[in-house]
């Protein structure tokens, strides 16, 4: 249950700073954790990013304040992050929909995000299909980009459709996904399209050769259609099986196997590798 400990002081701390100008490095650094292991956990058990959270508690926070007070509106802007009015009637205006200026109409109909208190819901039954395997150290051939955890969930999966669309999956197979943790003072991670290869395998023009350390590795199995299926098994990894098991996950790679066949069939098998340690 650590992280759901950490996450909540994480969303104090929030609050507590809601009108500084903080980053998501500050507050992993104030729950001790690596900003990508954050934001990954936070986005999985919440459905929202970082980012996103932030925004919307401010805006919801502003929406009141117009309402309750006779501050004007480039004063309520500057208090929430934005450096002009205008840049906070859009985001205002997208939120609320209405304008700042409607806002403080008697009567006009705001809409509110109220604070999150992160729970586990224990429940019985379920069954994670995992095993433990341990690997030595192998090599991955792999088109690489970079992403951050406020655009990956849109711009991971244009990835992968750029990569079958320009004929990269014919000159290296994209079986694997590989995404590696930012590196220390990094805002953003390195994901990667690829499949394994020899250690003398030639790289073709576009790929790198990413070298995989030996590691204990706990495997899950997904069995039904993407990308549903392989998203609420990582749900599951951190809000079930990691709070409740004797390992904890060492920040590196993690892997995203795709086996051949119709991805969107309920038979379809994927699988999701993480390295691990004994607690």
């Amino acid at each position: 249950m650590e992280w759901i400990k950490s996450l909540n002081s994480a969303i104090d701390y929030i609050e507590e700073n809601i009108f500084s100008d903080i980053s998501c490095k500050d507050i992993s650094e104030h729950i001790y954790s690596s900003s990508f292991h954050f934001q990954r956990v936070f986005s999985l058990l919440t459905g929202i990013t970082v980012g996103e959270y932030i925004r919307n508690r401010r805006l919801s926070m502003a929406g009141q304040e117009l309402t309750m007070s006779s501050s004007k509106v480039i004063d309520i802007a500057l208090k929430y992050g934005y450096n002009t009015p205008e840049s906070f009637s859009k985001a205002f205006s997208r939120f609320h929909g209405i304008t700042p200026k409607q806002a403080k109409s008697e009567g006009s109909n705001l809409k509110s995000f109220n604070r999150l208190i992160i729970k586990i819901q224990l429940e019985g039954g379920n069954i994670m299909d995992y095993k433990i395997v341990k690997r030595e150290e192998y090599k991955i051939l792999a088109k690489t980009r970079y992403f951050t955890s406020e655009n990956s969930t849109v711009e991971i999966p244009k990835f992968w459709s750029d990569y079958y669309s320009e004929g990269s999956n014919e000159i290296v197979c994209g079986m694997l996904g590989i995404c590696e943790q930012e590196k220390c003072g990094c805002k953003e991670y390195r994901y990667g399209i690829g499949c394994e290869c020899s250690d003398d395998a030639d790289i073709p023009n576009g790929f790198e050769k990413l070298t995989i350390p030996e590691y204990t590795w706990a495997v899950f199995k997904c069995v039904g259609p993407m990308p549903d299926t392989i998203q609420n098994v990582w749900k599951r990894i951190y809000s079930e099986w990691l709070p409740q098991s004797e390992y904890e996950l060492i920040p590196d790679y993690d892997i995203e196997l795709y086996t051949d066949g119709d991805n969107k069939s309920k038979d379809y098998v994927s699988e999701i590798w993480i390295p691990v340690k004994k607690k």
